[in-house]
C-alpha cells in the first residue's frame, strides 16, 4: 500500500537524522501516523535532511502527540521522546509505502520512497 504523508519532524543522529515523523491532514490538523527508519541510504538521507534547512520550529505541529505510551508495536511517540524530536515547517510531502493502517491510526511497515515536488502538503488526508 502506498500514501503521502507530510513531514513533521525527525529524529536527529549524529550527522542528519535517524527517523522521520509523518502525518497527514483531518479537518485542517496535522495527525500524527508514523516514525520512519525504512528506506534510506545515506546519500538519500543526505539529500533529504538538506531540504529541511529553514523549516525547523520550536513546537510540535501534529495535533495528536504525545501518545501515552510506546504502543502495541513500540512505535509511539511519548512526551519522552519527543524531547529528542526536532520539529519541522508541515511543507514536504513524501511518498510512502507501508502493510497496514493500525486500529490506532499508524502506519505498519512504513518505509520511505521519495520526496513529492507536485503535492501541495495540506493536500494529504488519509486515504
Amino acid at each position: 500500500k502506498g500514501q503521502e504523508l507530510v513531514i513533521g519532524g525527525y529524529v536527529p543522529s549524529s550527522s542528519t537524522f535517524d527517523s522521520i515523523l509523518v502525518g497527514y491532514y483531518e479537518g485542517g490538523h496535522l495527525m500524527y501516523a508514523a516514525r520512519i527508519r525504512s528506506g534510506f541510504v545515506p546519500a538519500l538521507r543526505q539529500r533529504v535532511f538538506t531540504q529541511f534547512h529553514g523549516l525547523e520550529i520550536a513546537k510540535c505541529p501534529f495535533v495528536n502527540l504525545p501518545e501515552r505510551g510506546n504502543g502495541r508495536w513500540g512505535e509511539g511517540l511519548t512526551a519522552e521522546d519527543m524531547l529528542h524530536c526536532r520539529w519541522l515547517k508541515p511543507r514536504l510531502v513524501a511518498s510512502i509505502e507501508f502493510l497496514e493502517w493500525t486500529p490506532e491510526g499508524r502506519l505498519r511497515h512504513p518505509r520511505f520512497i521519495a520526496l513529492r515536488a507536485d503535492k501541495a502538503a495540506r493536500e494529504v488526508s488519509r486515504e
